[in-house]
């Protein structure tokens, strides 16, 4: 059983099984799947290479709906504003995404964990990534969603995909919240 993160005088601490751990592994390195933007065919890999590509191709918000939670719009109304700011921050986002999520799979290749200021947030950041496309897989959009997430989790039964994902989700979200409470534990102590 994971053990919750703690702030301790070597940084932020946590324990997880093994079997834990190599599920997180495997949902943040799905996540980066996600994330991944497809190559058109046509594009030129020297201009990919050195981030020219994209440039003067068709900009459209993700098909997915869990990449939509992950990359949203960010301007609401304006459909051209919305597709514009997307042209120019989406592939940094991913990008950025990408290597917390990243980091964040090699951090948890040993336990127990130990984290410092900058690799807790890391986490932090990717464990909530993953907790997005969770919720959006289980159609999670209110209170009351979760609330119901909460109530098949405590049921002993886990025998569909939905009760499955629901503990995965409840899991994350322990995990996340103990993360948190730890950072917000460390910074009260650096006052």
């Amino acid at each position: 059983m994971a053990k919750s993160f703690k702030s301790t005088r070597r940084g932020i601490t946590g324990a997880l099984e093994p079997g834990e751990a190599r599920l997180l592994r495997a949902l943040l390195d799905d996540v980066v799947a996600m994330l991944e933007p497809e190559t058109a065919a046509s594009e030129d890999p020297l201009a990919a290479l050195v981030g020219m590509s994209g440039a003067d191709t068709e900009v459209s918000a993700p098909g997915d709906s869990a990449v939509r939670r992950l990359l949203p719009d960010a301007v609401r109304g304006d459909d051209d504003e919305a597709l514009a700011f997307r042209r120019l921050t989406e592939r940094s986002l991913r990008e950025q995404k990408m290597g917390a999520l990243r980091a964040s799979a090699l951090l948890l290749e040993t336990s127990p964990v130990t984290l410092n200021d900058e690799q807790a947030r890391l986490l932090a950041q990717a464990l909530n990534d993953v907790r997005l496309v969770l919720a959006d897989r289980l159609s999670i959009e209110s209170e009351a969603d979760a609330e119901r997430l909460h109530e098949i989790a405590d049921s002993k039964d886990v025998d569909d995909v939905e009760s499955y994902l629901a503990l995965v989700y409840n899991f994350v979200t322990w995990l996340q919240e103990s993360l948190v409470q730890a950072m917000l534990k460390a910074a009260r102590l650096e006052r």
